[in-house]
């Protein structure tokens, strides 16, 4: 099972890019056994297909709409332990069945949490595809959970927190600086969990969470691969179709972050750390909670100003003033809530940290300032509709964009128009959104130091 931060971090650019996978300019000369189709069970579970016949295989998801910020407070790690359990016995299959049943047929499986949704996927061949549907279904109602369950499968995500995150400064730093850019959002609480939290999790509160949140009307289901609609749509209904529905769930309604109106930082200093490291973040706007047009102009600001070996960080920094290993920014758009927009930076050589933190600070500076060339944004553009073509030559990339965009309120004409509204942003909205929201006096920033270096 992957870890949500492993997750983010192998998913984030591909993610971004490859939103361009379905724009209609490209869904017009498509021929339709690439047209994406989308439907709704009678259970209310929406069901999205994308075709792809070059490769005798399907992937298959299952997105929950159900992530660690919908977690009861004081229930923190909750979802990610869920995740956990539903691989467990069922009323009509052993714990380990379903595992073993795709390893025989040379598929793969995993699953992963995340703040916003819990996804669980299968890559297999085609005539495999009623079975995992079958299965999927199964587990999603019918597990048997007991105290000896919980207890075992308990003590596995805490082992699972020591290793992951209380051994690694790195993510033990991330921890507390989502815990301090984040003031009233559920965001600023670890996806795995607070461990005197998790160390209480029981079988009722496990039940109750399955119960609440694992229906069909809470549900997304995405095939991705060599497959037709309409055999989808006929499995689909032979067998989610056969899984009650659940009482509808109220709205998502999370609280609100509040004005910030501080600079913050935090600081780790660890003997295990050998090359200092720091990052800003900013609360930003996500493509849900944005005014339209904000989150494609943060889209592109991050593109531009650190998404690569072209970007104004890596080119400044890196290679012409020699000073960091490393420079970039990102911008985490597909978020149910707001979102963070981080920039960030190791040294080389001589350099020190503060160095390096001056020269960012010095290249955010430049854009609120003077903001964006016409060229160096239509280049941004083109990299995002290019990386399209490379996007399609993975399943799960598209299965992830959709299911993704999908679970955080959003539906599939988001994802098939998000090229035309990248295509729109002027340059003027680009510099808009830098000298909006990257407000220094308004960041926190993470310092992670070598031991020796506490105090300087």
């Amino acid at each position: 099972m992957t870890s949500k931060a492993e997750w983010l971090r192998a998913t984030l650019l591909a993610t971004s890019l490859a939103f361009t996978v379905t724009s209609p300019a490209l869904a017009e000369s498509a021929p339709d056994a690439f047209k994406v189709t989308n439907f709704l069970l009678d259970n209310g579970m929406e069901v999205v297909v994308i075709p792809d016949h070059r490769a005798p295989i399907v992937t298959h998801m299952v997105w929950y709409k159900i992530g660690s910020a919908d977690e009861p407070p004081g229930k923190s790690g909750i979802a990610h332990f869920f995740e956990h359990l539903m691989f467990k016995a069922t009323s009509h299959h052993a714990a380990g069945e379903f595992d073993r049943a795709i390893s025989d047929i040379g598929g793969s499986n995993n699953a992963f949490t995340s703040y916003d949704y819990t996804a669980f996927h299968e890559t297999v061949a085609p005539s495999a595809l009623e079975l995992m549907m079958s299965f999927e279904a199964d587990r999603m109602r019918n597990l048997i959970l007991t105290d000896e369950v919980i207890k075992t499968e308990r003590d596995v995500i805490l082992e699972e927190r020591r290793s992951r995150i209380d051994n690694n400064p790195e993510a033990v730093l991330d921890e507390e600086v989502d815990a301090t850019l984040w003031q009233n959002q559920p965001y600023r609480i670890p996806v795995i969990g607070w461990m005197q939290e998790m160390q209480q999790l029981n079988r009722t509160d496990a039940t109750a969470f399955y119960d609440k949140y694992y229906r069909p009307n809470n549900a997304v289901l995405i095939v991705a691969g060599d497959v037709e609609p309409d055999t989808v749509r006929a499995l689909a209904e032979k067998t989610y179709g056969k899984v009650a529905r659940g009482p509808d769930l109220p709205p998502r309604i999370r609280p609100v972050e509040p004005e910030q109106n501080t600079k913050r930082t935090v600081t780790l200093s660890d003997a295990r750390v050998s090359v200092p490291s720091f990052s800003t973040q900013w609360v930003v706007p996500s493509y849900h909670t944005g005014k339209p047009g904000e989150a494609e102009a943060l889209d592109l600001l991050a593109e531009i100003l650190g998404g690569g070996n072209r970007s104004r960080l890596y080119q400044a920094l890196v290679v012409h003033q020699g000073i960091a290993s490393n420079a970039g920014a990102y911008f985490q758009g597909t978020m149910l809530d707001d979102t963070n927009f981080t920039v960030y930076g190791a040294p080389r050589g001589d350099a020190k940290i503060s160095d390096v933190e001056a020269a960012v600070d010095a290249e955010v500076a430049r854009i609120v300032r003077d903001g964006v060339t016409p060229s160096e944004l239509e280049k941004a553009k083109d990299r995002y509709v290019r990386s399209m073509i490379f996007a399609r030559d993975k399943q799960d990339s598209m299965a992830n964009i959709y299911g993704s965009t999908l679970a955080t309120g959003g539906n599939v004409q988001d994802v098939q128009q998000w090229t035309d509204r990248i295509r729109k942003v002027t340059a003027d909205e680009v510099k808009a959104v830098a000298a909006r929201y990257l407000v220094l006096a308004r960041s926190t920033t993470g310092y992670l130091l070598p031991q020796q270096q506490a105090g300087n």
